[in-house]
């Protein structure tokens, strides 16, 4: 090795390479009615991929005894077939377009102004960004709940039939039993932990995709900057940015899995087991659904279904922000300018 010249290179401390990102499209941007248009093809195409994730998620959560996902997969595919995993679907798709809309559109209106608001205070463009992102996140997710939590409820009902006492014919008579039953009030279950879940964790997913992704595009300019090619900057592909964008989606999405992990077990409880006939058709409550997983299996109990719940995040995540960029490219008014 020549010492010289690793000397010499360790006193130089080259600037990061100027990367040249697309530029950022915005809500004032956007063709709405190709946006919403494509936005449900393309999201249910994505909720059909993640759905197996998702139920089996929710039978680990609801069950009363701690089981393996390889022995939940097998009873499911013995007991009810392939079909088993997409056991309220219909429901839950008719639910996810409107949603997804509302989110959506609550996303990027509240990122718009937030952003525009938090530069003229004379926020770095860094701290502007990750403001904007929480704020956004926050807002959309209390706007999708108020369309998502009853579909989450008749869903969930229709996922966990082979384990639960009540029997429903399909996604209207759950909707039409529980709201027969408990009213309004039942098909808004767990709303008050969803919003407690969803709009924190949500804001702190966009905030933390920000960051991440200034993170990795900042590291890409240090360890370009070594190259002597550099000096011209680098203009990345669209390949690349999706892959800088699926990992800090991943990070993002796998620490909020972790995070609200408990949260999201006792809200499946709250949603699916009020009044099961285990807990002597009481309503079931947040110090009731506490008390039984403590029973079950102490606090880890909070976290059945961690894995599949972490894949699922992280793969809903990954495949909904390079969807989520994708789309936004497609409903630019005037596309040759992202190009």
């Amino acid at each position: 090795m020549n010492l010289t010249a690793a000397a010499e290179e360790e006193e130089e401390d080259p600037s990061p390479a100027e990367i040249h990102l697309p530029a950022e499209i915005d809500w004032e941007m956007l063709d709405k009615s190709r946006f919403f248009f494509l936005g449900a093809a393309l999201f249910s195409g994505v909720s059909a991929a993640l759905y197996p994730a998702v139920v089996l998620k929710t039978r680990l959560q609801v069950s009363h005894t701690p089981l393996s996902c390889f022995r939940t997969v097998t009873y499911i595919l013995r007991h009810e077939g392939p079909r088993g995993f997409y056991r309220g679907f219909v429901t839950s798709l008719t639910g996810t377009i409107p949603a997804r809309a509302l989110y959506m559109a609550a996303l990027e209106v509240t990122k718009s102004s937030v952003g525009t608001a938090a530069i003229r205070l004379g926020m770095t463009e860094t701290a502007a960004a990750a403001a904007s992102n929480a704020a956004a996140g926050l807002s959309a997710a209390v706007a999708a709940q108020v369309i998502w939590t009853p579909i989450d409820v008749v869903s969930q009902r229709l996922m966990v039939q082979g384990d639960s006492p009540f029997k429903y014919r399909g996604g209207v008579d759950a909707f039409r039993k529980i709201l027969t039953s408990d009213g309004l009030r039942g098909l808004y279950r767990g709303f008050g932990m969803s919003i407690l879940i969803y709009a924190p964790s949500n804001a702190v997913w966009w905030a933390s995709y920000s960051v991440s992704q200034r993170i990795i595009w900042s590291g890409m300019g240090y360890w370009l900057s070594r190259s002597r090619d550099s000096a011209a900057g680098f203009k990345p592909d669209c390949g690349t940015v999706a892959v800088v964008q699926g990992t800090s989606a991943a990070i993002a999405g796998g620490a909020a899995a972790l995070v609200t992990m408990p949260l999201d077990t006792i809200k499946t409880r709250m949603q699916v087991m009020d009044g099961c006939e285990e807990e002597g058709k009481r309503r079931m409550t947040i110090g009731r659904a506490v008390k039984s997983l403590l029973k079950e299996g102490g606090w880890m109990a909070c976290y059945r279904g961690l894995g599949p719940r972490w894949a699922s995040m992280s793969l809903s995540a990954t495949t909904m922000i390079t969807t989520y960029e994708f789309l936004k490219r497609l409903s630019a008014k005037n596309q040759e300018n992202f190009t």
